[in-house]
């Protein structure tokens, strides 16, 4: 069953109302779809926003970062938002103010957990790893302690946010569609290279497969 969301007065959408989605479903496409996010906390009064990228695990969502980050270092239970977007296509209208973008996006709001646990810090950075490569984090060389020790993963529930998503053409006043303007949509896609090879690469190591179909 597609679960909702509980809509709260932070997660409440107040302008285009119609666009918001609170189900799961809707909210957990996106932020499969996008890894890049960005994690405001709050720090001594002063606002800071990391970008970072981000998976999910069912109904909980997760990021990492370096130990000496001084925003993960202060997050440990920490309120936070997180946010992630997608940009579909730029939306030409009639009048400047019309103009507008075709988006997925989702705002999310919790408390950021950190996971202490050595064993569950590595399973959660593997399926980090494979959640983008399939099976590459079982072809590298086994994490040292120190890598584990530098690196730092947080998680929180997604219990608390919507999203927001925008399709199709400009919305313009009734009388603009008479101008002899040009409207429209410029649709946005991303799109992923030919894999670089390291130069360092030993000679004879394959492409893998893993690199070879990635996508997003």
């Amino acid at each position: 069953m597609n679960e909702t969301l509980n809509i709260t007065d932070r997660s409440r959408l107040r302008r285009s109302h119609e666009r918001g989605h609170f189900d799961r479903d809707s909210i957990n496409s996106i932020l499969d779809a996008q890894p890049m996010c960005s994690v405001g906390y709050v720090i001594d009064g002063i606002p800071f926003v990391t970008p970072t990228l981000q998976w999910r695990e069912g109904n909980r969502v997760y990021w990492h970062g370096s130990s000496a980050s001084r925003a993960l270092r202060n997050s440990r239970d920490a309120q936070v938002c997180l946010s992630v977007a997608i940009l579909d296509g730029f939306v030409l209208a009639r009048s400047g103010m019309h103009h507008s973008v075709n988006s997925r996006s989702v705002t999310l709001f919790g408390t950021a957990v950190r996971v202490e646990d050595p064993v569950e810090k590595l399973n959660k950075l593997a399926r980090f790893v494979n959640g983008l490569f399939p099976g590459r984090y079982e072809g590298l060389r086994p994490d040292h302690v120190q890598d584990l020790k530098a690196t730092m993963v947080l998680g929180m529930e997604i219990s608390e946010g919507s999203a927001k998503v925008r399709t199709g053409g400009p919305n313009d006043e009734e009388e603009d569609y008479a101008l002899p303007i040009w409207a429209g949509v410029i649709p946005v896609h991303t799109s992923v290279g030919e894999p670089i090879p390291d130069p360092r690469n030993i000679d004879g190591v394959p492409v893998p497969n893993h690199v070879q179909t990635f996508k997003l």
